[in-house]
């Protein structure tokens, strides 16, 4: 099995919590940010993460996805969101801590291990979960931490990114090679 329910259910919320982290750097001025024309604003890219999970996870759950009832629910979930200031995303994502425990808590070991289809590639149930709202959250995480630091918080470093906390000695030192540190 790729992860235990509880496993999954702690590595969900600990993407709700590092988000939020993150989320708590931006300025209000930085919410139009966006890299190139054609890319999410700031704010744009946090209001995806208010559907992204939860309506993977129901699909995931319940184990009957097909792109007709796909569409529907990720559009209804997505107009919801793009309807939100950064305040009211942040709460609806913080909202998800106890949605991923209510979505998963009533499977069993053997729910987690059943196949499934979904885009046309059957796996198991936990392994969709780690290739949707696990690596989603992972993705668009780096994405965020980029904007923030494209927007000027550059005291952000790996610490806010991969453990969501601020770290008051800096950035880790840079490791060199030893080949370039013997040519030194």
């Amino acid at each position: 099995m790729v992860l235990t329910k509880d496993e999954a259910i702690a590595a969900l919320q600990n993407e709700v919590r590092l988000v939020l982290h993150l989320m708590s750097k931006i300025e209000p001025s930085m919410l139009d940010y966006r890299p190139a024309p054609k890319q999410r604003s700031l704010l744009e890219l946090c209001r995806y993460f208010v559907p992204m999970a939860p309506v993977q996870l129901q699909f995931v759950v319940a184990g009957n996805f097909t792109m007709d009832s796909w569409i529907p629910a990720w559009s209804a979930a997505a107009a919801a969101a793009n309807a939100m200031n950064l305040q009211e995303v942040k709460a609806a994502l913080a909202k998800q801590h106890a949605l991923f425990a209510e979505l998963l808590s009533p499977c069993s070991d053997s729910d987690f291990r059943a196949e499934i289809e979904m885009f046309g590639n059957r796996a198991t149930r936990g392994a969709w979960i780690v290739r949707l709202p696990l690596t989603h959250f992972a993705a668009y995480r780096m994405q965020l931490f980029l904007y923030l630091k494209a927007c000027g918080r550059e005291e952000l470093n790996t610490m806010n990114l991969w453990a969501g906390v601020d770290s008051a000695a800096g950035p880790p030192p840079i490791i060199q090679n030893r080949s370039s540190q013997a040519s030194g």
